[in-house]
């Protein structure tokens, strides 16, 4: 599920959600960073803790393991690495405060619609 402003679209038990206003959530705070640093066209933030209980880094409260996508502009030109470090960057305070791991998708809009028109198993990100 896409979302474009106003807010995240987050995936918790109940489903996805859009969050606007609540700060208090490591999802909501993931969002309100990538999007002040990437100004993305596309954003989402799913909460996958609930499938990594009793692994490591996993704590009972749960948000600790997270997928996100983010489509945005600012990465024309930028290997994929160097757009991963650039997300651990801006997460930094996050991943030292309980964040464990995060999976990551990180394309350009051009990518995205390469990627929704079925090339996916042709289409390589450069990096």
């Amino acid at each position: 599920m896409a979302h474009r402003g106003g807010g995240v679209k987050v995936l918790a038990s109940g489903g996805w959600q859009v969050q606007t206003h609540c700060m208090n959530t490591r999802a909501n705070r993931i969002s309100a960073a990538l999007t002040e640093a990437f100004t993305p066209a596309l954003l989402e933030v799913r909460d996958d803790s609930h499938l990594h209980k009793g692994h490591a880094g996993a704590r009972a409260e749960g948000e600790t393991h997270y997928s996100v996508v983010v489509v945005a502009a600012g990465f024309d030109g930028i290997s994929r690495v160097d757009r991963s470090r650039a997300v651990h960057a801006v997460l930094a305070g996050e991943l030292a405060s309980g964040l464990h791991a995060l999976a990551l998708t990180l394309r350009t809009p051009i990518e995205q619609t390469r990627y929704s028109h079925g090339d996916q198993a042709r289409y390589i990100p450069p990096g």
